[in-house]
């Protein structure tokens, strides 16, 4: 059994929850450094493969597979997707407080909007961009939102960390993809390479040690 294809098939199963390394050094019974090597030659035989649909990337620590960005609209069109229309103005203020504020209740979006958003939660929910990361603790036990690793995906983020300056965002009606998330000349949104995640001198020191 070739382990970068056990990988692959874990990957493809995994799906958007994707799998940390030491996850898959324990699946497939092997040291962490041996799991990484096997991960990074996957996700290179990927990236040079132009007949390749797919490609490896990374969210949170988790290693996923996701289709190259050069398909994604016929991956839309498959899935009938909504995000073949733009988000709204008012989808795209609740999706940023949600992603600068996290975890945070309805009321809370509604007291920095000034408007009630329960219809672009709903929309965002739908949209898989957001979800329910359960209950606060206060009175009437408010549900809190959150983003989920398909909002880290679509928009080509690895972390929070590579949002804009929060400072820079004012919520007066000039918000937008290009503002708030990271959209190439295409206005499509950035996909960053798996490449940039690798450790090149962990593949040498590990060829070496085949």
């Amino acid at each position: 059994m070739s382990a970068v294809g056990a990988i692959e098939s874990l990957l493809f199963v995994a799906g958007e929850d994707g799998i940390a390394i030491d996850e898959l050094a324990n699946l497939l019974e092997i040291r962490q450094e041996w799991a990484f090597y096997y991960v990074m030659v996957l996700g290179q035989k990927l990236k040079n493969d132009d007949q390749a649909g797919l490609r490896l990337t990374v969210i949170n620590e988790r290693v996923q597979l996701v289709t190259k960005s050069e398909y994604g609209q016929i991956v839309k069109n498959y899935a009938v997707s909504p995000f073949a229309t733009k988000l709204s103005q008012a989808a795209l203020e609740t999706l940023a407080i949600i992603a600068y504020q996290q975890p945070i209740t309805r009321m809370a979006i509604d007291d920095i909007r000034g408007v009630q958003s329960s219809n672009m939660i709903h929309k965002l929910l739908e949209r898989d961009l957001i979800m329910e990361q359960g209950r606060q603790n206060s009175p009437g036990r408010p549900i809190i939102y959150g983003v989920t690793n398909y909002f880290y995906q679509y928009f080509g983020l690895e972390s929070l960390e590579d949002l804009p300056d929060i400072h820079n965002l004012v919520l007066d009606g000039s918000v937008n993809e290009e503002t708030l998330f990271k959209i190439d000349e295409n206005g499509e949104p950035e996909q960053k390479d798996f490449a940039t995640k690798v450790e090149t001198s962990k593949e040498e020191d590990l060829s070496e040690e085949a």
